[in-house]
């Protein structure tokens, strides 16, 4: 991609303020930029690097107000959100390396599947019985598509993503490499001899529209009906979903977290890293949860915000960790007291 400043302004709907006709040919952090550079600044910590930066061009807010000279010849494109602005022009990059339409020599599709129109599928994936990919999705190499699962259009599949049988997947989800999306949910009997019996999982995994899932996560099936993901939910890498767990409308979840199963989280949610859930628990819409925390019971109060393990409110957990810290110091200073004593 190679652009002048005012070429890519009219494309993000940004203003100039400089040389609108320098050339971008490449994306870099604001600290790292070069000539031909396009970089943003969006938080104000990195501005002192605004006043450095060897890029070319730099896409700030409407009413960014410099306090120290700038770089000579740097161009500003200014933006009512900058961030917003970089990701979009990050996308156009990516559409520049479109993988080609066409199904790979060393790819095995069912001649029972369907495949809609441009579609690109790569080395070695596996498309079995019944399977149905929709318009313009991608199937990378060693994807593997189970029977009868559904993708619809405008997909994107990263290598070795496993869609296994029966799933729904909507359209333009994308699947970083080894995510897995319907393998067996954790369903066991103990028995009269001490061991356990498998439950059969004969549910699916359904994913609505525009849903992202990380490397290595995992959503199980249902053990009867869907695991249910609504549209525009973003999950991290390496997060565990659990069989029958639903996921409401555009809630955002970050790594290392596990959810057990039956759960329902709510729409429009916040979970940080590495929190854990407990099974057959409800979480209201627009709760936030910080990283680390553990849930263990439901919460019914939309738009709060809880920490800790067990997860309380986040002025409580607050007052806690005080009230602990004043007591383990006042501990302290009665064991320092009496050492004095028996001292004098």
């Amino acid at each position: 991609m190679e652009l002048t400043a005012t070429a890519l302004a009219k494309l993000i709907e940004g203003t100039i303020e400089g040389d609108g006709t320098v050339l971008l040919n490449q994306v870099a952090k604001i600290e790292e930029g070069t000539p031909g550079c396009l970089t943003f600044l969006a938080n104000p910590e990195y501005e002192t690097f605004i006043y450095e930066t060897g890029a070319s061009a730099v896409l700030v807010e409407t009413g960014f107000d410099a306090r120290k000279p700038l770089p000579e010849g740097l161009t500003l494109i200014r933006v009512s959100n900058p961030y917003q602005a970089f990701a979009n022009i990050l996308k156009l990059a990516i559409e520049d390396r479109q993988y080609p339409v066409g199904i790979h020599p060393t790819a095995f599709v069912s001649p029972k599947a369907s495949i809609g129109a441009e579609c690109y599928i790569g080395p070695f994936a596996l498309i079995e019985d019944g399977a149905i990919v929709g318009d313009g999705c991608q199937i990378h190499s060693h994807v593997s598509i189970g029977r009868k699962a559904t993708l619809g259009i405008n997909c994107i599949l990263h290598r070795h993503v496993s869609i296994m049988d029966g799933c729904r997947i909507g359209n333009e989800c994308t699947f970083q490499s080894g995510a897995t999306i319907g393998s067996d949910g954790f369903g066991f009997a103990p028995n009269q001899e001490n061991t356990y019996q498998k439950v059969p999982q004969t549910g699916n995994v359904v994913l609505e529209d525009q849903c992202e899932v990380g490397a290595g996560t995992t959503i199980d099936r249902a053990t009867l009906g869907s695991t249910f993901i609504e549209s525009g939910v973003k999950l991290d890498n390496q997060i565990q979903v659990a069989h029958n767990v639903r996921i409401g409308r555009n809630t955002v979840i970050a790594a290392q977290t596990g959810i057990a199963g039956s759960t329902t989280i709510g729409a429009n949610c916040m979970i940080g890293g590495q929190v854990g859930f407990a099974g057959h628990i409800q979480v209201a819409d627009g709760v936030k949860i910080a990283a680390q925390s553990g849930v263990t019971k439901s919460i019914q109060e939309e738009n709060s915000v809880w920490q800790g393990t067990p997860a309380l409110p986040i002025r409580d957990y607050q007052m806690q960790q005080i009230t602990l810290r004043k007591l383990i110091r006042s501990l302290a200073l009665q064991r320092i007291d009496a050492l004095e004593q028996k001292l004098s």
